[in-house]
């Protein structure tokens, strides 16, 4: 085969481009990420050896090498791990094969620094090799195999790929250095960056210096160490390896358990969201390892998917070595992993929660909405996490616990009430909460898709039922109003129930019924559900993702003391109006539903109705 030359996917151009021009402060991290690829490398054909020993019996020894050439202006970085094949090499060195991508190259800007906490939450991997070299070389051959390949880039749009003839297995990775990068070419200097950000890899890493191998990290499992040992930093760069990311955590926990089973955890809560949280194809990044073998990165059985924003480890010392991914779908030994977890992450979270209630903020803000979809996939451990749940509510700009919103409930009131929508900003201007408003009901505003499903399936919360402001009758009359006010009980204006009567006589079909409101004060009209139909906001997300074909007809609720409808309402009873009056019920329904954010089943009638009124308005 003779060498190929192919493009990089346009994602990885782009990317490339930032990145190789010095986007970093600090571009020592390129080799952080290096040696952390060369380390899972190991790990891989570590695992892949035990069901397969004859892959690593020429070499049982791990490690992972550094070599400069000061003449060359070269910077190698070596492994004896799993290695790379032709195919390997084109989808790995020249795709992000990674769930997020395109969403995170959306984001990019061309601004510097927002584009550096981008790809801070995203990663760059081997490319950012390409901070310090102008032409970057790798030779790799997979274990198993004879043919070695080579592939070489100037990080400029494209990449070549050859046969080579290579020794042994593993992946050799060459640096071309730019001028100016002398410093990596310094031995003193690479066992700086190494005590920095590699002193936690568990196997060597090896100094060639003047012929001779030195080790120059601790090359222990850092999760093995005692914690009163390990420092922050050395916690944060651990994490930064093990999530492929450039921010600290914003929390961490390292427990050793012991006992009927025992087994190690190392995890972190990220202090930025990464973009692939929600994607279809996202994954969990809690790495699975046996008695400090590595077994999977991406073991779905060892946490539930609403915890899937944490990063780390978890080291068994019970579960069998060559454990297969079938036997971990069913593996007892796992299950009670996971539940000790789970319970310890969710109990630490609630402790960040009374200690530092306005850190917590930022965990909420980032993950809460992951977080509620346990509580209806989880009812084990539903109760702490409705206690973790905060909320925006009409109460003001700071979230809200459910505990704080049952203290504040006002006498008369049993229901916790609630509505949901697609931003905040749409849900507080909702017509439907001025009732609530002039009572000082406090509101929760709810706009994650996830609370559509988890609030029909908790129901209850401290005997206090949900109740959505947008479905059946408001029962605001129970509620007794602020001090100093006493609720009003004007009877309605005159004609009001012929009003009604013409209104559903016009809307017909349209409209499941018209009656009388209790939440209007200002608006003269608003939209709600039957009780016991589908909410407004749920069945509009199942039609736009097709789960439906037809929602529920809603009913049309009136503000009898609007002066719009009063002035209907009398006009009814004038002889020669009751055309305009039809007319003027068909656009009454048409704002509710424009309120609402519903697309109009007609809007060339809407505008022909609303321009005949305004004609006649000018001509009055």
């Amino acid at each position: 085969m003779q060498e190929e030359k192919h493009g990089f996917q346009a994602e990885v151009s782009r990317l490339l481009d930032i990145v190789a021009h010095s986007l970093y402060s600090d571009k020592t991290v390129f080799l952080r990420e290096l040696i952390s690829n060369a380390s899972d490398a190991c790990d891989r054909l570590r695992y892949l050896s035990l069901t397969q020993p004859e892959l690593t019996a020429s070499d049982p020894n791990f490690r992972v090498t550094l070599s400069a050439d000061r003449a060359a202006r070269t910077l190698t970085i070596a492994d004896n791990g799993i290695g790379m094949n032709h195919d390997d090499l084109v989808e790995n060195l020249g795709t992000i094969a990674r769930s997020g991508t395109s969403a995170f190259v959306g984001q990019m800007t061309g601004d510097a620094a927002k584009d550096l906490a981008l790809i801070g939450q995203f990663g760059v991997g081997f490319y950012s090799a390409f901070m310090v070299a102008e032409r970057v070389e790798v030779t790799s051959r997979k274990a198993g195999e004879d043919q070695g390949w080579r592939w070489i880039s100037e990080g400029k749009g494209e990449f070549t790929v050859a046969p080579a003839e290579v020794e042994s297995r593993g992946t050799r990775i060459t640096l071309h250095l730019r001028e100016g990068e002398d410093e990596f070419l310094d031995s003193n200097q690479l066992r700086r960056v190494v005590t920095k950000y590699s002193d936690h890899i568990a196997l060597p890493i090896l100094l060639i210096e003047n012929g001779k191998e030195h080790t120059i990290n601790a090359a222990s499992a850092l999760w093995t160490r005692p914690k009163s040992e390990i420092t922050e930093a050395q916690y944060a760069e651990f994490y930064r390896h093990t999530a492929h990311s450039f921010d600290s955590p914003w929390l961490t926990l390292h427990a050793r358990v012991e006992g009927k089973i025992e087994y190690t955890s190392l995890l972190f809560v990220p202090s930025a969201k990464p973009l692939d949280l929600f994607h279809p194809d996202r994954k969990h990044c809690v790495r699975l390892y046996v008695r400090r073998v590595f077994i999977t990165e991406s073991c779905e059985e060892v946490l539930p998917a609403y915890l899937r924003f944490l990063r780390g480890i978890i080291d068994s010392e019970d579960l069998p070595l060559n454990i297969s991914r079938e036997m971990l779908q069913h593996n007892p030994i796992l299950a009670k992993i996971r539940a000790g977890v789970t319970k310890r992450v969710l109990n630490e979270l609630q402790k960040k929660a009374d200690s530092d209630p306005e850190d917590y903020t930022t965990f909420w803000n980032n993950f809460g909405a992951v977080l509620k979809e346990g509580l209806y996939e989880d009812s084990d451990q539903r109760d702490p996490i409705l206690k973790l749940a905060r909320f925006r509510s009409t109460a003001g700009e700071g979230l809200v616990s459910l505990a704080d919103y049952v203290g504040r409930m006002k006498p008369g009131q049993d229901a916790i009430y609630y509505i949901t929508g697609d931003s905040t900003e749409a849900v507080a201007r909702s017509p439907q909460l001025e009732g609530f408003a002039a009572r000082g009901v406090e509101v929760l505003l709810l706009t994650d898709p996830v609370d559509e499903f988890w609030v029909p399936a908790v129901g209850l919360f401290e005997g206090k039922a949900f109740k959505s402001v947008t479905r059946g009758g408001a029962d605001l009359d129970r509620i007794e109003a602020p001090a100093g006010e006493t609720k009003k009980s004007e009877p309605p204006a005159a004609g009001i129930d012929n009003l009604i009567a013409l209104f559903r006589l016009t809307l017909k079909d349209a409209v499941k019924d018209v009656r009388l409101s209790q939440r209007l004060t200002d608006s003269p009209v608003c939209l709600v559900a039957d009780e016991g139909d589908m909410d407004i906001h749920l069945e509009r997300l199942l039609k736009q993702h097709r789960q439906i074909e037809a929602g529920a007809k809603r009913v049309l609720e009136i503000n009898p003391a609007h002066p719009l409808v009063a002035s209907l309402a009398k006009r009814i009873g004038d002889n020669g109006h009751g055309d305009e009056v039809a007319e003027a019920a068909w656009l009454l329904l048409d704002q509710a539903r424009i309120v609402e954010g519903e697309t109009l089943p007609d809007p060339a009638a809407f505008s022909r109705r609303l321009s005949d009124v305004l004609r006649r308005s000018m001509a009055a």
